[in-house]
């Protein structure tokens, strides 16, 4: 029987914090680029990179990719030798919570679902399925210019990072890459520990799903509490809107927090409170990127993975209190929003912390 977890975003297009274009900028220094040649274009500076609180779109970051792809795109594994310098410490509050998983497999569910927390831009998605686990690495929405370095980068910040859970070199059964060969193989087969295969279908790598239940050698069940909790802070205020959509947002919040709503203002309430017309603030949400039912859907998915998380709800009572009519309807909108369902999304979260 085999199970697939989808991350917690469909694609690139989510703000981050400046460590990975920090990194960027300091892997060219060491190839003699000056800083302002990678950060051309980018609205950054040397003083935004030093914040650790500071917060930029992905495409901020795209722009420094494309500078340094410019700038050193003629050395050979260019994306492969950048992707070895991201590691757990790299992510910060993501990285703590991965290293104090229980196990292996744990980290990578968390990883999955809080993957906005991250600086990829190329999308995975796992398969547990008898004898492997396989992650496909989607890169269909990653600009064409600059996919094939950041596949590379991506897939080996992805392994690196699995080796620092586990404190040595996680042995891989196979690798594939949709792009052709490259001129020097070794680079390849130092990192992955094997001869990857190119031009193949899809971007993937599969492992022996025993080394997923390996306990990690610094897992700890407070640690891990508490970072999971901050993590769901950063992404609450990642997402956080301004202007009309917070607006609409904050009236959309129910008063009585997790205690839900027994039914959402409507739009036509939405825009009385407003004091405009549902004409007008349709046209003011389209502007600004959103509509009223994308902000629903964001109340809605918060609140809903606060109850599965922090309240012993049932999965019925959730969507009740979320304002469906049918549990069923709520499943199906949970797993459109996360890519797995209310109860999968609860074991996984809360298992850890009770083991």
């Amino acid at each position: 029987m085999s199970r697939v977890q989808e991350a917690g975003i469909r694609d690139w297009d989510f703000p981050r914090g400046v460590a990975s274009a920090a990194l960027m900028v300091g892997f060219a220094r060491e190839h003699g680029v000056a800083a302002e040649r990678i950060l051309e274009g980018s609205g950054l500076s040397e003083k935004i990179l030093g914040d650790p609180d500071a917060q930029i779109d992905a495409r901020t970051e795209l722009a420094v990719i494309r500078n340094l792809v410019r700038e050193l795109g003629d050395r050979p594994n260019l994306g492969l030798a950048v992707g070895r310098r991201y590691r757990i410490t790299t992510f910060g509050i993501f990285g703590f919570a991965c290293v104090s998983s229980p196990t292996l497999g744990e980290a990578i569910a968390f990883a999955l679902r809080y993957l906005e927390l991250s600086f990829t831009f190329c999308i995975p998605v796992a398969r547990w399925r008898p004898g492997e686990f396989v992650a496909r690495i989607h890169d269909e929405r990653v600009p064409a210019d600059v996919r094939r370095f950041l596949v590379e980068r991506d897939v080996t910040a992805m392994h690196q990072m699995l080796c620092d859970l586990m404190g040595h070199r996680v042995e891989l059964i196979r690798a594939d890459f949709d792009f052709p060969a490259p001129d020097d193989i070794e680079p390849w087969i130092e990192i992955y520990g094997l001869r990857p295969r190119f031009e193949q279908q899809h971007n993937l790598f599969t492992l022996d799903p025993a080394v997923l239940e390996r306990p990690l050698p610094q897992a700890n069940e407070h640690t891990w509490a508490m970072c999971l909790a901050q993590c769901r802070d950063l992404v609450s205020r990642r997402r956080a809107r301004t202007g009309i959509a917070a607006d609409v947002r904050g009236l959309l919040v129910p008063r009585g927090g997790i205690d839900g709503f027994a039914q959402p203002p409507g739009i036509d309430a939405v825009a009385r409170e407003l004091n405009v017309s549902t004409r007008t603030l349709r046209r003011h949400l389209d502007s600004a990127g959103t509509s009223y039912r994308a902000l629903l859907d964001e109340v809605r998915r918060a609140l809903a993975e606060e109850m599965l998380t922090a309240t012993p709800l049932s999965v019925s009572d959730v969507a009740i209190r979320l304002g469906y009519a049918e549990a069923s309807t709520f499943i199906h909108a949970f797993k459109r929003w996360t890519g797995t369902t209310p109860s999968a999304y609860r074991r996984a979260a809360i298992t850890p912390l009770v083991r």
